[in-house]
């Protein structure tokens, strides 16, 4: 006898900060490809650089939809991105941030959207950088993804005029 285990949903939201026109088609495709549905999404300049758009997308399905969605459009030139999944039962809450410049960060979030960093991740920079400030700083910056922070904020800056993404409590 097998015992089904049933699916964990959550949701999440994709915040494309900036992309080329060029890749509009192409993300809504890589979207229903993963959510195996149709999408629409509501494409508006970004300001923050011309000739570039902006968009959000919130999405319910399976945990780990996020970072199928994040990594469906990993690597496209021009594209900065974010993805959130909330936590569900059993996972924490994760965002995928993606630059053209810095590749692709992973890292868990609370509920509140704040980083959060493991233990063990914290011991391991503690011990390797005993005595060196300046290099333990590097690793938590590394850890928090700041650089991707840093380079999307102007970005997300520019879309404050959006309509608000709610995410809501699953499960």
């Amino acid at each position: 006898m097998s015992v089904v285990m049933p699916k964990v949903m959550t949701r999440g939201v994709v915040f494309i900060h900036s992309t080329p026109t060029a890749l509009c088609p192409h993300i809504v495709w890589a979207l229903e490809g993963v959510l195996d549905t149709r999408v629409s999404l509501d494409w508006v300049t970004q300001p923050a650089e011309q000739g570039l758009m902006r968009t959000e997308f919130s999405w319910t399905g399976d945990a780990g939809t996020g970072a199928l969605i994040a990594s469906a459009m990993r690597g496209w030139d021009g594209l900065r991105y974010e993805v959130v999944e909330e936590a569900s039962r059993g996972s924490d809450g994760m965002r995928w941030t993606h630059t053209p410049e810095l590749g692709i960060h992973q890292t868990r979030i609370s509920a509140n959207g704040d980083v959060v960093i493991n233990e063990d991740r914290v011991r391991s920079i503690v011990e390797q950088h005993a005595g060196d400030a300046s290099g333990m700083r590097h690793a938590f910056d590394q850890a928090l993804g700041s650089a991707w922070d840093e380079e999307l904020e102007v970005y997300r800056h520019a879309g404050e005029g959006a309509p608000p993404t709610w995410l809501h409590k699953v499960g």
